[in-house]
């Protein structure tokens, strides 16, 4: 990590713990020490990169270390979870196509074949994507007593591609083999362009998601389409060069190969700060909206802890950007925040009728 954007604290134990992390073998030296590989364990098993923190260590004194053997057992989780996921993709797939419904994979399995191991990669639901009009079909078909122990995340389109037709994005799809099944999934430059929106729009609080993208640039093949994944928007393809930017800054990803220049993928010093600062803490429970002990609605009746509830709820500068659809600038961030807090505030009072019925 360049010795201008380096931070005291765990978050930069986490990046430094991770780089690399994706490839066959790291030529990353991993130079934390067996203390610092404590403090780091518990974050990086939390946030679900503990058989990435495996892989780095495995060639190293540490693996036989407490904190190594912790990640080693991780490993061997996300093994057993990745293989009945897959049972559970393969079965998916095969009730929507006995309907003549054809989804689109995207996230989870599919950011996991980035990897020289599918179990490095942790997931939990499954993404898929279908068609306005195979919507109600699907959602049958996910409703069915055979898929109930499927845990699935449904879409007719994603906020992150919504610059380009879905048509194109099955036009521009391709399948990858399951144990003889075939699973359709984004084309590279879809996919890339979905890891990278959806980890600005989500403040990039998990270091997962943008190891998934250190993956795709270092391992995109020659033919990579760049016009097809920055897209038509330039506000949007900003962005992305954002998340790519931060993966060679953060994790140390090779993207001096990149058809861009160093002006292009430079970052303002205030978004890798930030970064590393949520990476103090990367676990789940400690988002929103898992934070918010109450929701707003129930202090209208009863004001006490107010302000608290809105300090909670503070966007990080980051997502903030995202919603207000701003650009990624060494300009302050607390216009974006303030724009963020009047969105959701419209977006509250919008549906407070509804709120305040579920509270009688």
């Amino acid at each position: 990590m360049p010795h201008d954007v380096q931070r005291q604290g765990k978050g930069n134990l986490v990046a430094r713990a991770l780089a690399g992390s994706w490839r066959s073998s790291s030529s990353a030296p991993f130079d934390l020490t067996e203390s610092q590989l404590g403090e780091v364990t518990p974050l990086l098993f939390g946030s679900g990169a503990a058989a990435l923190g495996w892989w780095r260590v495995r060639n190293t004194a540490l693996r036989d270390t407490p904190s190594g053997e912790v990640l080693q057992q991780g490993y061997r989780l996300q093994s057993l979870q990745a293989t009945i996921q897959e049972q559970n993709i393969k079965k998916i797939f095969r009730l929507l196509r006995a309907v003549s419904v054809e989804p689109i994979l995207a996230k989870g399995w599919a950011a996991a074949n980035l990897y020289p191991d599918r179990a490095l990669r942790a997931y939990g639901d499954i993404d898929l994507l279908v068609t306005t009009k195979d919507l109600a079909q699907a959602a049958e078909v996910l409703q069915s007593a055979e898929a109930s122990d499927c845990w699935v995340d449904l879409h007719d389109r994603f906020w992150e591609l919504s610059d380009r037709s879905v048509d194109k994005l099955f036009e521009r799809s391709s399948t990858l083999d399951l144990d003889g099944d075939q699973i359709r999934v984004l084309s590279e430059e879809d996919h890339l362009t979905l890891l990278s929106i959806h980890l600005l729009k989500h403040g990039a609080w998990r270091p997962l998601w943008l190891c998934d993208i250190a993956a795709a640039v270092e391992g995109m093949p020659v033919t990579f389409d760049w016009s097809i994944c920055l897209g038509p928007k330039q506000k949007r393809a900003t962005w992305i060069l954002v998340a790519i930017g931060l993966a060679g800054v953060v994790l140390d990803a090779r993207i001096s190969h990149l058809p861009f220049s160093s002006k292009e993928l430079a970052l303002p010093q205030w978004l890798v700060r930030s970064v590393l600062k949520q990476w103090d803490q990367p676990i789940a429970g400690n988002q929103p909206p898992m934070v918010h002990p109450r929701p707003m609605a129930s202090f209208l009746r009863h004001p006490s802890g107010l302000w608290s509830g809105l300090r909670q709820r503070w966007p990080n500068p980051i997502l903030a950007t995202i919603s207000v659809n701003g650009s990624f600038t060494d300009t302050p961030r607390l216009p974006y925040q303030v724009g963020n807090c009047l969105l959701r505030t419209g977006q509250f009072f919008w549906g407070l009728p509804a709120r305040l019925q579920a509270l009688r």
